[in-house]
């Protein structure tokens, strides 16, 4: 019988052969994917005798899957135009979460958004990263979803105005000028504001800064002044001084926001200012404010370092997070466990996680997704010696078969 333990082990490892390859060629499509190759191992029995000059008279066994090789090389980048979707580019794993709290790593970035708005497998498991608080990523805190859905930003109070613009100096003593500028509250809350000018003398322009009456609790009137001052001018048009400056201030809002707001500006500091009195007509080109109003998620992408940029629409862009990226001593130790994931074991050690792009570790590129690196070439030709060496060991399971027939025949 042991003639026969040879050829069926060597069907048993071309089946096993077969069956690696076809599970490369059924994943040629999978996003992420890492071929796999079988590697063998020939089975020697022990030395019971030697022969004449002291060698060892051995007989071979058959043969004996020696280990499973994934190969991790990157496939190729496919660019879907998907935010959620990511790809890495270099060595290193996504950290993803199922419902068991037990950490996965896969290379697939086929991510899409739940209906928590957190970023997720299609098998349901959570996207890990580092949180952002108010736009600033925290990388100290511990690792927990992503957030990529029904967010909105804070708004900021203004506290600095600019104010781009030229006066005639042509125009008659008495004759007036015009700016005007959005600021917002705590609340994100817009307000006017209007700065008016008054040419007072050559070289001279009163101005008054004023805000509609109703946003102010307790107003009265059409406006409320909330600064003012005079513009001096050089001869030569350039802003020399602002004397009997009131700072601007507007008191208590009827919206409740903090208050009261203060505005430093709006003429640029005295070694640069934006105000000029020329021979042309007067006009404002530009203003300028700090204050953003509140807005809700538009769109995001993810950048090479895995931060994760939300655009608002208020304009106002915030990182609303970092993606973590794991890396392992050895990767041939870590333990396919199906659906594009795998896990550490005593011989790939722990995973070292951290940012993207550092420490040896993959960058990633949004939008995009890694393509399964199975060579279809390379698997068909696989498949010929594999079929070939199925067919001579069963060929071989035939002749020993037959042998043993005849040798029974000759009992009889």
């Amino acid at each position: 019988m042991g003639s026969f333990a040879t050829p069926l082990s060597g069907l048993t490892a071309a089946q096993n052969q077969l069956q690696s390859v076809s599970n490369n060629l059924a994943n040629i499509d999978t996003d992420g994917f890492k071929d796999q190759t079988l590697t063998f191992s020939d089975i020697f029995s022990q030395a019971g005798a030697t022969n004449g000059s002291g060698d060892p008279l051995q007989t071979g066994s058959g043969v004996t899957v020696s280990s499973t090789d994934s190969n991790f090389t990157e496939g190729n980048l496919n660019a879907t135009g998907t935010a959620s979707n990511m790809a890495l580019s270099g060595n290193g794993f996504f950290v993803t979460q199922g419902t068991g709290g037990l950490n996965d790593y896969t290379r697939s970035g086929d991510f899409a958004t739940n209906n928590a708005g957190q970023l997720v497998t299609p098998n349901g498991e959570m996207l890990l990263g580092y949180p952002a608080v108010g736009g600033v990523v925290n990388t100290a805190a511990a690792l927990g979803p992503l957030q990529v859905g029904s967010l909105t930003s804070p708004a900021v109070a203004s506290s600095t105005i600019g104010i781009t613009a030229n006066l005639d100096s042509q125009a008659a003593v008495g004759a007036t000028a015009s700016s005007s500028l959005s600021i917002y509250d705590s609340l994100g809350a817009s307000h006017a504001l209007s700065v008016s000018y008054t040419k007072t003398a050559a070289n001279t322009w009163d101005y008054t800064v004023t805000v509609p009456s109703a946003d102010i609790a307790g107003g009265t009137g059409t406006t409320t002044t909330v600064g003012s001052g005079t513009l001096n001018f050089s001869n030569a048009g350039l802003l020399s001084s602002i004397s009997n400056a009131v700072p601007i201030s507007i008191p208590t809002l009827a919206d409740g926001a903090a208050s009261p707001l203060t505005l430093t500006g709006p003429f640029g500091p005295a070694a640069n200012p934006t105000i000029t009195q020329t021979a042309s007509a007067s006009a404002t080109s530009a203003t300028t404010t700090d204050g953003i109003a509140s807005g809700t998620l538009a769109s995001y992408s993810v950048e090479a370092d895995g931060t994760i940029q939300g655009t608002f629409s208020s304009g106002n862009t915030l990182a609303l997070g970092q993606v973590a990226v794991a890396s392992f001593a050895n990767v041939q130790g870590l333990t396919n466990v199906g659906n594009n994931n795998y896990q550490p074991t005593a011989a790939s050690g722990s995973s070292v996680i951290g940012l993207a792009g550092t420490g040896g570790r993959a960058t990633i590129v949004g939008g995009s997704v890694e393509q399964s690196n199975v060579n279809i070439a390379t698997e068909f030709a696989k498949l010929i010696v594999a079929q070939q060496a199925y067919s001579a060991n069963a060929k071989s399971v035939t002749a020993f078969n037959q042998e043993s027939q005849a040798t029974l025949a000759m009992l009889q």
